[in-house]
């Protein structure tokens, strides 16, 4: 038990780390549907209405997974991003099995958004040591894997992607607590270094995968510096405390037993590593209509034709 989902409707947990919505769910509401896509292991326990919900969304995403396949493995049911490709493998054989037609179903993925975002976890467990790669071998890997997994996509029928790059994951209250010994940040600290390098290698993939799919089309968060951008104007985002979890703390997660803060809104981050509601609302506000500087080479609005 825990206090996730203390803001979600009935306030129940539903695997999201997050007081509420988290940003994926607020992308779909800013694209007025009234409830974000089933996960895919919950369409495949009702088979039944599975191929009649999976041309809603389907959702793949799994806490603690990574690029790499070794990310996560200390969570039990974590799914690698490889494995998550695999499941929407599964999601387009099904669509074909309803088209008949590979033609018809390349028609209908292509018109279908792919919300990405993945890479946090793979830094943080490198800085952890939690992995026996170098760091050369880290950086390598890490980029040919994600390549890899974008490609498979594009061959699957993925057409419009959404990226999200990695965040100043240097500036949770885990790494202040675990990582900086008097509890600041900035650009120079490791975490950070890693999330600032990794905006710059995808931000040069995309534009390769682009050029070579004339078809492919995509908006780039930067997530980064829309965060940042929070940190060094809080108060005119309404929040009060940049540095802390709302729930628990930087070494202590949140859970039943856990600190829970008065006023979730004012609060960057929810727990020790993921945004709170809010934080997540202004993210999903900014990737939609947000200038190049946070989103290129278009905002979300302009990838999807959708008037806010």
């Amino acid at each position: 038990m825990s206090f996730n989902g203390v803001d979600y409707p009935y306030s129940q947990p539903t695997g999201r780390f997050s007081n509420g919505l988290n940003t994926a769910d607020q992308i779909v509401a800013l694209l007025g549907l009234t409830r974000s896509p089933p996960p895919f292991l919950y369409l495949v326990k009702n088979m039944s209405s599975f191929q009649q919900n999976i041309l809603q969304g389907v959702n793949f995403a799994s806490g603690g997974s990574g690029i790499l396949n070794t990310t996560g493995l200390q969570f039990n049911k974590s799914v690698c991003l490889e494995e998550q490709i695999d499941q929407f493998s599964t999601v387009r054989s099904n669509i074909t099995h309803m088209t008949q037609d590979e033609a018809a179903t390349d028609e209908i993925l292509s018109k279908a958004f792919f919300l990405i975002s993945i890479g946090s976890n793979d830094i943080f467990e490198f800085l952890s040591n939690l992995t026996n790669l170098s760091l050369p071998e880290f950086n390598a890997t890490m980029l040919s894997n994600y390549e890899t997994h974008l490609r498979r996509l594009i061959y699957l029928g993925a057409r419009k992607f959404g990226i999200l790059t990695v965040p100043p994951i240097g500036c949770t209250p885990f790494a202040r607590a675990n990582f900086s010994p008097d509890g600041n940040c900035s650009d120079s600290d490791p975490a950070n270094q890693f999330a600032q390098g990794f905006y710059v290698e995808a931000e040069a993939l995309l534009k390769k995968l682009s050029s070579e799919f004339r078809d492919m089309r995509y908006s780039l968060g930067n997530t980064y510096l829309m965060t940042t951008t929070m940190m060094e104007d809080m108060y005119a985002f309404g929040f009060k405390d940049i540095s802390s979890a709302c729930c628990g703390n930087g070494t202590y997660p949140c859970n039943q037993t856990a600190t829970l803060c008065a006023n979730r809104d004012e609060y960057l981050f929810w727990d020790r590593f993921h945004p709170s509601q809010r934080a997540s609302e202004l993210a999903a506000l900014t990737l939609f209509g947000a200038s190049q500087s946070f989103v290129s080479p278009m905002n979300f609005s302009q990838l999807l034709g959708f008037n806010m």
